[in-house]
Order: C-alpha cells, then structure tokens, then sequence
C-alpha cells in the first residue's frame, strides 16, 4: 500500500511537472496554425506598398484564392493581380512545392521560386496562406518580452523553426508569438546559407472569418531598413473554388468575376 501510493505521488509530481514546463515549440505553432488560418476556403483582398525611406514607391494590389488540400493538409493559392492595370490578370499559382507565374499576354506560364520578390521585400511565397505545423519543426527556445510594432509590451513564445519538408517556403525561420492567444508578433526569416533577409512585424488585428488575424504585415529589409514594405489585407470572404483553378493548363481559360 505504501509503495502504491509513492508511485501515486511520483505520477502526480511528473504530471505536474508536465504542466508546469507548458506546451511545446510543435504544439505551438499548430496553435498559430489554427489561430490564424480559417478553417474554410476564402477568398481576401491584399495590398502590398513598397516604402523607400518612409516615401511609397510602388504598389501592387492583389486578389487570393485559398483552399485546403484534403489529401496533403497544405493549402493551394492562387493569386491575381488587379492593380496596377499593366499587371492586371496575371496570376500566380501555388500548389505543394509547385509555383507558377501566368502571363495573359503570352498565354504562358513559367515556373518560379516562392522565394522570388514579388514587390520591395515581399516574396510569392510571403503572401501565400500556409500549413506552418506541416512544413516546419518547431522549437522553444524560451519566453521573452518584446515589443510589437506598436511599441507594446507582449509575453512572448519564441520558436526556432527548421523546414522540415520541400514545400517549406524558407528553410529557417525564427517566430515570437504572444502566449495565450497564439497571434504571431514578430518574425526573422534566413536565405539557405543561413542569412537574415528580412525581420516582420504583425499587428492590426481584426476578426476575419471567425479569427483575430493581423490586418497588415510590415516587412523590413535586414540589411536596408530604410528599405520597407507593407502587406495589408482586408475584405476575407468565404468562397467555394472550383478544383479546375488550382490547375495550371486551365489558367488561360480561368474567368473571374
């Protein structure tokens, strides 16, 4: 009987010591994963403005389809290009660890990089909703501190990300995410090589299809910080999207209203 409850005790204490040490770097970003992606297929509204010195530049104003991939668990991506009227109707499609760019002029479509620029800082793979969990292993470094980008104070997860598959955008990732409710806050995103490209800060939260997602995205250059673009989206609505888009012999006859 004494020994019964010593074990007791000891299955107690661990399970207590479990609790205490928190969740996991995996399980942590799975939660980012749930905090941030609606679990429906949608359509939103995205603008990307590219800074230099404070002064705007360019800007580019795209229209994305998303939805979830049954069989993989990733999500399929196509973007459309609506602003400015030169561009209008080209397209970008991202499937698994396939990229294409469509050109409506020539009919053609080429294969590309996620990693490719799409405008200022902002890569093809940066505006693309994906499944973090799937593509990453995460790990907790520790719990900090940080300021957000609007100078506020956040008790913060910080996660070290590695890819842990092809259809990883980037192959390190460094993330700090506000406890409790799992929104991403900053993040450091490194080339191969293991060079810092750029440092992102999320805020504006705003309820988007039954989530708190961040309204805007600011990307900074790490070598340049002079150098800045913003991503800002709005108007996410649910939206069926048929099969036949996420295909790329059908870009030339895809018809969106």
């Amino acid at each position: 009987m004494k020994n019964l409850a010593i074990g007791f005790l000891v299955a107690l204490f661990l399970f207590e010591g479990a609790k205490a040490a928190g969740p996991s770097g995996q399980e942590i970003i799975a939660a980012v994963d749930g905090a941030r992606n609606p679990g429906q297929s949608f359509r939103v509204m995205d603008v990307l403005t590219e800074y230099v010195n404070g002064k705007p530049q360019a800007s580019n104003q795209l229209v994305i389809f998303v939805r979830q991939n049954k069989t993989t668990k990733q999500y399929d991506n196509l973007v459309r290009y609506v602003l400015p009227v030169r561009d209008a109707g080209k397209m970008v499609l991202m499937n698994g660890s396939n990229m294409w760019f469509y050109d409506p002029s020539s009919k053609a479509s080429v294969r590309i990089s996620p990693q490719q620029r799409l405008l200022g800082q902002a890569s093809n793979g940066d505006v693309a909703t994906v499944n973090l969990a799937k593509d990453y292993t995460a790990t907790l470094v520790g719990e900090e501190k940080l300021l957000d980008a609007d100078r506020q104070n956040r008790d913060c997860y910080h996660l070290d990300l590695k890819a842990a598959s092809d259809e990883a955008v980037y192959s390190h990732i460094e993330f700090w995410v506000e406890k409790g409710s799992y929104r991403q806050i900053k993040g450091k995103f490194y080339s191969d090589s293991g060079r810092l490209l750029k440092i992102a800060y999320y805020h504006k939260f705003t309820q988007m299809l039954g989530r708190m997602s961040p309204a805007e995205t600011i990307v900074i250059d790490a070598v340049n910080q002079n150098l800045v673009t913003t991503m800002a989206v709005s108007d996410m609505q649910s939206r069926d999207v048929p099969d036949s888009w996420f295909q790329r012999d059908y870009l030339p006859r895809l018809k969106i209203d």
